[in-house]
Formats: C-alpha cells, sequence, structure tokens
C-alpha cells in the first residue's frame, strides 16, 4: 500500500518548495514538486528605463544576489550592442567567482551538510580521534584535541539546555547517518568555522560593487573606478585587500571544504546510485577571457549533453525560437496561445485555480505550481555544478577534465557515480576548487592590466538610449550558483516592453510537462529508499544536493489574491 507523504518547505534557507511523494515497500515510487510563491517580477520590470532593470533583478533573491545583476546588463548590452572593456570583464568574472565560492561553501555547511552530519552524535565523539583525522586529512591549523574539545563543550551545553538553536529540528539519530563520531564533531566544527568566514569573503562585493548583498552593476561595465593613488576609488590598499582575501578563499576550500568532502563521501557511496533523475544537461557558459561574444574562450563551455552521452556536445543558441521553450501545463499562469513560449514572446498571467494553503494534497493532475516548465528542443534538463562539470568535462576542457578526474580518483569511484545524488554534492565540490583558483588567475591579469596603464572599467559607447534603435532584443546568460540562468529581454522605444527570467529552480523544480515529463527534482526521487515516511531525511538527501533557492523563481505572495503592493513606473527619459 502506497503512502503520500508531504515535506513542505524543504529548503533551511527561505521555503517556498514542496515536495509530496508517493511511498511504496520503503522507496519513492512518484513525486510532485510544487512552488508555492506566485510570481510577478517580469510585471514589475515593464515599461522601465533597461539600465535600471539590474537593480530590480538583483533583489529577487538575497542568496545569488550579484548573478541576476550581471545577467540583466549582459541583457541589455547585448541587445545594444556593447562591448565592455577588459577590466570590467575581470572585475565581473572575480565578482561572479566570489560569488559562487562563497555560495557552494554555504550550501555545503549550512544547507546540506546536515543531511550527512549527525550533530548530537558529535557528543559521544573522542576529541583525540577528531584531532588525529583531521589533522590526516588536512594542514588545516584548528585541528588540536584541546580545539575540538572545547567545541564539543560548547555543544553539550547546547544540548542540556534543551536549545539546540541551529541545530534545532534535525533528523538526528535516523539510521541514514553513517558516520562515526569523531567526523561528525569534525564537520560541526567547520560548520561554525565556515559562518565566520563566509562574512569575510564578501568584502570583496563591497569593495568593486559598494556592498553586499546586491552590490552595484552598470550597463556598459562596472561602476567603480580604478587610481592606486586615489583614496576613494579602487586604490592599492583595496585590491592588496582583495588579494588577501581571495587567498584565504581558496585555503578554506583547500583545507577545509574539500578534505571534508572527501572525508564524509566514502560513508555514503551508495548514495552514488541514487538520485540521477533526468539524463539530459544544460550549460550556458560563463567566465569569458576574451568578450563575452568569444564563447569558446569560457572557462566554463556552453552546450547540452544528452542522455548522458559524454562523447558528443550539443550547441546551445539560446535565441533560437525551437530551443528554450516554456508551458504552463501544470502551472497556475494562463497564456494566449495552449503551446510552450520562447522567453521573447513570454507571458506571465495568472491564473489561480487551486486550493488556498493550507491543504493536505497537491492537485497534481492540474495545475500546481508557481513555476513554469521549461524545456531545451523538448527536453527536460538538469542545470547546475554537475551540469557544468559534465558538459566541461565532454568538451574536453582541460581543467575540469583533470579536476573531475582527480576527485573520482580520491573517491576510488567511476564517473558513473557523478550521475547521482552524491555526485552532484562532489560536482559542487570540485567546482568550488576550480573557481576559487580562477578568482585569483582573474585578480592578477586585472593587476597586471593595471601596472600597464589600463585603468578602464566602462564605456560610454551606445549608452545613451537615444543611439539605440526602435526595437531591440537580447538575452543576457550567467551560470549561477545553482545553474543556467538567462534573462530575455524586448526593448521598444527605450522602455521594457517584455522581460523574462528563466532561472536555475525552474529549470530544476519546475512541474511535468503536457508529455507527463518529470522535471528534475521530481524524476530524481524515484527509486529513494525511504526509511521512515515521518521522518524523510532520504528526500532531503536529493532535493538539497540541487541547492534548491526558489525566491529566484517566485516572487510576491498574497494568500487572498490581492495586490500587496505597487511599484510605479519610472518617468519618460
Amino acid at each position: 500500500m502506497s503512502e503520500r507523504i508531504v515535506v513542505d518547505p524543504i529548503t533551511r534557507i527561505e521555503g517556498h518548495l514542496r515536495i509530496e511523494a508517493e511511498v511504496k515497500d520503503g522507496k519513492i515510487t512518484d513525486a510532485w514538486s510544487a512552488g508555492t510563491m506566485v510570481r510577478g517580477l517580469e510585471i514589475i520590470l515593464k515599461g522601465r528605463d533597461p539600465r535600471d532593470a539590474w537593480a530590480f533583478c538583483e533583489r529577487v533573491c538575497g542568496v545569488c544576489t550579484t548573478m541576476h545583476a550581471l545577467a540583466s546588463v549582459r541583457a541589455v548590452e547585448d541587445a545594444v550592442g556593447i562591448a565592455i572593456p577588459p577590466n570590467a570583464e575581470l572585475i565581473r568574472n572575480i565578482m561572479f567567482c566570489v560569488q559562487s565560492v562563497h555560495d557552494h561553501v554555504v550550501h555545503f555547511y549550512h544547507l546540506h551538510a546536515l543531511d550527512w552530519v549527525d550533530v548530537v552524535s558529535a557528543l559521544k565523539a573522542d576529541p583525540a580521534e577528531a584531532s588525529r583525522i583531521a589533522q590526516s586529512i588536512s594542514h588545516w591549523p584548528k585541528s588540536s584535541p584541546g580545539y575540538f574539545s572545547d567545541l564539543q563543550k560548547r555543544l553539550t551545553k547546547f544540548v542540556e539546555s534543551g536549545q539546540l538553536g541551529i541545530f534545532a529540528n534535525g533528523y538526528w539519530g535516523h539510521p541514514a547517518y553513517k558516520l562515526p563520531p569523531a567526523v561528525n564533531l569534525i564537520g560541526v566544527a567547520h560548520y561554525l568555522e565556515a559562518l565566520e568566514w563566509q562574512k569575510e569573503i564578501v568584502k570583496v562585493h563591497t569593495i568593486f560593487g559598494g556592498k553586499n548583498p546586491h552590490p552595484n552593476y552598470l550597463v556598459g561595465g562596472v561602476p567603480c573606478s580604478i587610481n592606486i593613488d586615489e583614496a576613494n576609488a579602487i586604490n592599492a590598499e583595496r585590491l592588496a585587500m582583495v588579494t588577501g582575501l581571495l587567498e584565504q578563499a581558496q585555503q578554506f576550500v583547500e583545507q577545509v571544504y574539500i578534505p571534508d568532502l572527501l572525508a564524509i563521501a566514502p560513508a555514503y557511496l551508495d548514495w552514488a546510485s541514487i538520485g540521477g533523475g533526468v539524463t539530459n544537461h544544460l550549460c550556458y557558459g560563463d567566465l569569458p577571457t576574451n568578450g563575452f561574444a568569444d564563447v569558446a574562450r569560457f572557462k566554463f563551455p556552453r552546450g547540452v549533453v544528452l542522455d548522458r552521452d559524454l562523447s558528443r556536445i550539443h550547441a546551445v543558441d539560446p535565441k533560437d525560437p525551437s530551443g528554450v521553450q516554456e508551458f504552463i501545463d501544470h502551472s497556475w499562469y494562463s497564456y494566449s496561445g495552449g503551446e510552450g513560449k520562447h522567453p521573447w514572446e513570454g507571458e506571465t498571467t495568472f491564473n489561480y485555480t487551486g486550493p488556498k494553503p493550507p491543504y493536505e494534497h497537491l492537485n497534481v493532475d492540474g495545475k500546481y505550481s508557481w513555476l513554469k516548465t521549461p524545456r531545451w528542443k523538448g527536453h527536460a534538463m538538469e542545470v547546475g555544478p554537475l551540469s557544468r562539470m559534465l558538459v566541461g568535462y565532454a568538451a574536453g576542457n582541460a581543467e575540469i577534465k583533470d579536476a573531475v578526474t582527480a576527485t573520482l580518483a580520491a573517491l576510488k569511484a567511476p564517473p558513473a557515480v557523478l550521475f547521482s545524488t552524491l555526485g552532484r554534492t562532489a560536482a559542487r565540490g570540485i567546482e568550488t576548487r576550480l573557481t576559487a583558483r580562477w578568482a585569483l588567475e582573474f585578480h592578477q591579469q586585472l593587476l597586471t592590466n593595471i601596472r600597464n596603464g589600463d585603468s578602464r572599467t566602462f564605456t560610454k559607447e551606445k549608452w545613451d538610449p537615444s543611439t539605440w534603435p526602435t526595437v531591440a532584443r537580447g538575452v543576457g546568460l550567467a551560470e549561477a550558483p545553482r545553474g543556467a540562468l538567462a534573462h530575455w529581454i524586448v526593448i521598444n522605444n527605450r522602455r521594457i516592453e517584455n522581460y523574462q527570467l528563466v532561472v536555475p529552480t525552474t529549470w530544476n523544480g519546475s512541474p511535468r510537462d503536457a508529455k507527463g515529463q518529470r522535471s528534475p527534482y521530481e524524476a530524481s526521487l524515484i527509486g529513494t529508499p525511504v526509511h521512515d515516511p515521518k521522518l524523510p531525511l532520504e528526500i532531503l538527501r536529493t532535493i538539497h544536493s540541487f541547492d534548491p533557492c526558489l525566491a529566484c523563481a517566485v516572487h510576491l505572495y498574497d494568500d487572498q489574491g490581492t495586490k500587496l503592493q505597487e511599484v510605479s513606473t519610472a518617468p519618460a527619459l
């Protein structure tokens, strides 16, 4: 007999994602993913100055803050033909890498590690054994027996007081936890250290972008000037500070994150055959090294892998009307036509006919999500670090191939393990190691340009809307931490006529299409073992391996269907 179980919300960060699953004989036989907030940002952007769009888009989410601004300015630049200076490209790349490293480390420790690390088990650990293990896998200085002993005492006080604080509401003691107490203690220690570390690395965004979250961006370049002798510019002192912060980030990744990943993974190799989901992977590519038009020189190659065939890369053209399309067969929206729409012709019209929360179960035969359903040439696609690593590997990118091969060798595992919950988690670590290195590489190139007398960070060419064509269309592509991100813009008479975002969690977390094809979240849960339906830790492990973040995919909320706030249109130019 089957049982329907519900996990809502499923994320530790900002909610809005509901998973319903049918469990029979201890395994999931069907699953449904629902975004539980209504989307409306595209409506807010209509009629606005395209050069201001980044400021609205960036506030979609406080997690991957800089990525939506980057996609937005790229969309406008693509529409009107603006090429940014090399220094602006380097600074954007540095901010991209910092965002990626920060996001992945925070995800691993604060959003995903507790699916594998049993906090309460750490109370039973021998601090000396934890120290021995820690020192055997890393040179990280915080690894003495006294350090782990002090930490354990702090944790014991939490438990004895009955207030676990940030560790509350976990499934502690669940039989799916397999790590020995000493490794659990190491994981808890590094969870707390990562909280301290993450607030330092984001200072790079405040140096180049003025603040974090939501650093400033600018169509045509970046909004910071470089003058090594000027107190109010990006000067020698600030550039040196960036160097130090990037070096510290690389040290934390190399000596804490990666060793922890390699220490935890061997205990969970059974998860190398669980959670594979769809067999297709999409990457738009990113980190240009010779202008965004030169796709061949991206650090992350662009392409599609179909049916897990790593012998062939399929080309991706985001402007092809038969390529990316969004469907609404199971989404609470309506279209003027019944077919899928390319984002340039996309519509955001609400058509909510479902039950008002709280409700017992979704109507999965009808519309059940505020996420649309994107497809590439009719295929359901997974996006994210795993897709980037697979596309890079299949494309023959030397840096990515070497990094993937080295990690698989350390795990003593074949490439097939990548198509799984464990593989998705490992791919995120591989990518973090690469982007931490690339951040320093881009920064050194920036310093070299400055020493050679090039301090340009902005171009005025075509920035004035009076030089634009009457109608212009563009697309801004980016590889956000969670995967392929694109903003499509239609400009008419210098104003935004249409704006559509197709974000990573829309790809991964969307409902079924008209053919009944599951999207990645839903597909990945099929066959997942569930020890206790009342404690569905296994569902969390697989869904969290995607690093879900629903704020980008859904924006405005009102359970009564009334308007919460109206944002006025900008005055005429």
